[in-house]
């Protein structure tokens, strides 16, 4: 065994100093490499959401927004009036209605009652009026 190199055998395959060089390699470059592909797809991903977050700005700039004194008054309406407003199903007109009286529309996202995106297709189609005191 003087002169003769023993190399393991990985797979079926001598791991020669060219195949151990070339693992080295790609171990220190293991994480830059991560990090760029994360970074290319986090930009595909970004600007997927900016073309998708610009579409329902578009949908509700496409109907008229009515004056204040004609939107409807979820203090007041009923679920079918509520039915009325663009997006509203079923569902969210009861809860409107349910957890009834609101201080202003906002009340509707703090007090949980309708979640940010359904608030954000409807706001501009309701008003809280309150009672006169």
């Amino acid at each position: 065994m003087g002169g003769m190199m023993v190399t393991p055998i990985r797979h079926g395959i001598a791991a020669g100093p060219r195949r151990a060089r070339n693992e080295r390699m790609l171990r220190r470059m293991g994480i830059p490499l991560a990090l760029f592909a994360c970074c290319l797809c986090g930009g595909a991903v970004g600007a997927q959401n900016t073309a998708q977050a610009g579409a329902p700005g578009a949908a509700t700039a496409a109907r008229p927004i009515p004056p204040p004194e004609a939107r409807i008054d979820i203090n007041h309406a009923s679920v079918d009036e509520l039915m009325k407003v663009p997006g509203m199903t079923q569902s969210w007109a009861g809860r409107i209605v349910r957890f009834r009286p609101y201080h202003s529309k906002q009340d509707l996202l703090e007090r949980g009652v309708l979640p940010s995106d359904v608030y954000e297709r409807i706001k501009d189609y309701v008003i809280a009026h309150r009672d006169k005191q």
